[in-house]
């Protein structure tokens, strides 16, 4: 269940379309991690949280209103193989690009990946690492057979 951080100046998406842009990015995550139909699980774990920010606050030595975007994914250990990886940069880069209207922002996008350590990500009380993944995905796989 990976996590999703949208870092982004208040005005360069146009208004209410946060909720889009949460549901895509989760949607291209999920299908670069592999899951084909992603249930309840995954749907109401993936989080997307969008940092709409002053246009003043990012900066790069050319502005003091940069129209730059930070996406990182936080995903869980080995989620994602390097053909995922560079599907997922791909889509998220298309989708900000998409959702913001301005066919030039690609080149002003930037996506970071982010590996959680084994056993550094926790839910429900648990620091999950690979063999509490596997028993999840075990345990969601019996739950779809029935």
């Amino acid at each position: 269940m990976p996590m999703i951080d949208v870092y982004a100046p208040a005005d360069l998406f146009p208004a209410g379309t946060e909720g889009l842009l949460g549901k895509e990015l989760t949607m291209a995550v999920l299908r670069a991690e592999g899951v084909a139909t992603p249930g309840p699980f995954h749907l109401n774990n993936t989080a997307a949280f969008i940092h709409l920010m002053d246009p003043h606050a990012v900066h790069t030595a050319a502005t003091n209103s940069a129209r730059t975007v930070r996406v990182q994914v936080i995903t869980p250990p080995a989620a994602l193989n390097r053909g995922g990886q560079k599907q997922l940069v791909k889509e998220i880069t298309e989708i900000v690009t998409k959702v913001s209207g301005d066919p030039t922002q690609a080149s002003r996008t930037w996506v970071i990946l982010t590996e959680a350590t084994e056993g550094g990500w926790g839910l429900s009380g648990t620091a999950f690492g690979r063999e509490e993944f596997a028993a999840l995905a075990a345990k969601a796989a019996a739950a779809r057979a029935k």
